[in-house]
């Protein structure tokens, strides 16, 4: 078997992306399918990294041995029976991709894995670490429905950013994003701290606290998959993931 030894700068890490797992059309058929919007894809490859898709079918943690870095894309909302609250009626939950979203998550950080969780994927990271959500943002925030302006239309959402953190580093004080959401972060999880806020309060960006999981983590609630021309998060993730790599194959290095 021929294996590669990660080279700084030049390895492409292997990152993980979860899928959904619906309805879908290709050529002449039709049917139930892993599907992974484009956007995240090129955003990946744009960055520098090998995108690998994990459906939601046949769900192994252990996948994250493999794996350089992780992204929990966004999607349906979480059920929140995760978080011990009864449903809203405007909450529609995908039970078994909530099941594996929230494993591999638990996987990857428990690995100390790089972990980019966008929007949906940022609220899986939240309820993993035991905090819960506002299912319904409009009743919360008066100007919430601008962040979900129509279906299938992206909102904007402007935010700033705290000094210290990833997203400071990558982004600078301020910044902005495509979003499309109508749910968001309530009690952050023991373990996260906020690093970036909207002008509402909402929340934009969470990160690991000290104490909290080992290694690269971030929680953006928008979409910057939806922004071709600013790869810094993506960046920045692929960055970590090498490094990851690297630092995973010295042990292999020095017994060989």
């Amino acid at each position: 078997m021929v294996t590669t030894e990660p080279a700084q700068g030049t390895y492409r890490p292997r990152v993980g992306l979860t899928t959904y797992w619906q309805s879908a059309a290709w050529g002449v058929w039709d049917g139930t399918a892993a599907i992974v919007p484009g956007a995240y894809v090129r955003a990946v490859v744009d960055a520098g990294g090998t995108p690998l898709l994990l459906p939601p079918v046949g769900t192994d943690p252990g996948v994250v041995g493999v794996l350089d870095g992780l992204i929990v894309i966004g999607g349906v909302d979480v059920d929140p029976v995760h978080y011990g609250a009864a449903p809203h009626p405007a909450t529609v939950a995908q039970p078994e991709r909530d099941d594996h979203d929230l494993a591999l998550t638990r996987a990857a950080l428990a690995a100390g894995m790089p972990l980019f969780a966008i929007c949906r994927g940022a609220q899986i990271l939240n309820v993993a670490l035991g905090g819960t959500l506002h299912q319904h943002l409009p009743e919360v925030r008066k100007d919430a429905a601008l962040y979900q302006p129509a279906p299938g239309v992206f909102g904007s959402v402007d935010f700033t950013t705290e000094p210290g953190s990833i997203a400071r580093q990558l982004l600078g004080k301020r910044a902005s994003s495509p979003c499309y959401h109508h749910q968001g972060l309530d009690r952050i999880a023991d373990g996260l701290c906020v690093t970036a806020l909207a002008a509402d309060g909402t929340v934009e960006v969470v990160e690991a606290a000290a104490g909290g999981p080992a290694g690269w983590t971030l929680g953006v609630q928008f979409h910057p998959e939806e922004n071709g021309q600013d790869r810094r998060l993506f960046g920045g993730f692929v960055d970590a993931a090498r490094t990851y790599a690297l630092h995973r194959s010295a042990p292999e290095r020095t017994a060989s």
